[in-house]
């Protein structure tokens, strides 16, 4: 393992330390990288996610995706977690922590739209960097593909429902441009380059195969170091003028996320799941789809108010708590069995180090 595979931890870290004062110093840049948007998805961020997300679309092979059928309990543990636990947990945490234990230090008005942004995380789960998440933990990426497709598709029906329930509202304006546009970006792009790139490939050889995978790693590393340290330039004026409220909404998104990444990754021990199954179907239920959110919160209730807020405070609280459940996951292996379908010997040696 290299020095920067190593401490990549460290490396995003400083990431975010110099976002937030590249941001600081030059807010005129980072305001004109933020406009570079389309639907709620900025452009720069989706070029770098999709440099992410190329490497592991490369190892898709589908002939292993009939294979998923064979081993369900993975795809059903995520499916009851991002939709029976996860958006109506969100909302108790974040009633209990606005409306009880912070119901001095917020007014009413201010903590009801702070608890309509978390739950509005929660009801969105994620299609992008997942994928990032599960190459890191050297999770089986057919698995993978079919989890989030298989979410995706729910979403389409079910976010509107589940959002309308949960913030009392009659009619919620699903930003359809929002999540057609970051499936195509995120999930049907990548993925057809990607089996290409595979078929180019393994007509030469498996070892040529397994060469470029290990050229692609670096380029995917610099990938989201270049995303965490725009996500945190573009939101430095926010995170600098808000500090203590930022604060307050980061406590408990943070016990919401750390709580169902435990609730997946026990009940995914306690199935017996394989580490490359278990690892990415507990980070699919942990993260959220955050450009979706951050649109429904805007549309909702407007582009400075406590809900885009929340929304945008989970933007910056999602990475660095990712990578360490990343970490917490790799160095957890041997707490579940191996995979009678693990993925093919290239992928294993290509990912081995990632973090």
């Amino acid at each position: 393992m290299g020095n920067f595979e190593r401490y990549l931890s460290v490396w995003v870290g400083l990431a975010i330390a110099a976002g937030v004062a590249l941001g600081h110093g030059f807010p005129a840049l980072f305001e004109t990288l933020a406009q570079w948007q389309m639907f709620q998805i900025n452009g720069v961020i989706a070029v770098l996610i999709w440099v992410m997300i190329y490497p592991m679309m490369i190892q898709v092979d589908f002939k292993s995706i009939r294979k998923v059928g064979q081993q369900p309990q993975g795809l059903w543990l995520t499916l009851a977690i991002n939709w029976l636990i996860k958006p109506f947990s969100m909302a108790a945490i974040g009633w209990l922590f606005f409306n009880v234990f912070f119901a001095d230090l917020v007014s009413p008005s201010d903590a009801s739209q702070y608890i309509a942004g978390m739950i509005l995380l929660g009801v969105a789960p994620c299609t992008a960097m997942v994928f990032v998440w599960s190459q890191l933990t050297r999770g089986n990426p057919a698995y993978t593909l079919v989890q989030v497709s298989v979410n995706d598709l729910i979403m389409v029906f079910a976010f509107a429902p589940i959002a309308a329930l949960l913030l009392g509202v009659s009619d919620i304006i699903v930003p359809w441009e929002t999540l057609l546009l970051a499936t195509l970006l995120y999930v049907v792009l990548p993925l057809v380059a990607g089996v290409l790139t595979r078929h180019w490939l393994l007509k030469r050889s498996e070892q040529a195969l397994n060469r470029y995978v290990d050229t692609l790693k670096p380029a995917s590393m610099v990938g989201l170091l270049a995303t965490v340290l725009i996500l945190f330039g573009i939101q430095a004026p926010t995170l600098l003028a808000n500090p203590f409220v930022i604060g307050l909404i980061a406590i408990p998104l943070l016990l919401q996320t750390y709580g169902i990444f435990a609730l997946a990754y026990g009940a995914a021990k306690v199935l017996k799941l394989p580490h490359n199954v278990a690892a990415p179907a507990a980070m699919i239920g942990t993260s959220n789809f955050f450009e979706l959110a951050v649109a429904v919160a805007i549309a909702l209730f407007g582009l400075h108010s406590g809900a885009a807020l929340a929304t945008v405070v989970g933007v910056l609280v999602e990475v660095p708590v990712m990578l360490s459940l990343v970490a917490f996951a790799n160095r957890t292996r041997h707490w579940f069995p191996e995979s009678a379908s693990a993925p093919d010997d290239f992928h294993a040696n290509a990912q081995r180090d990632a973090v």
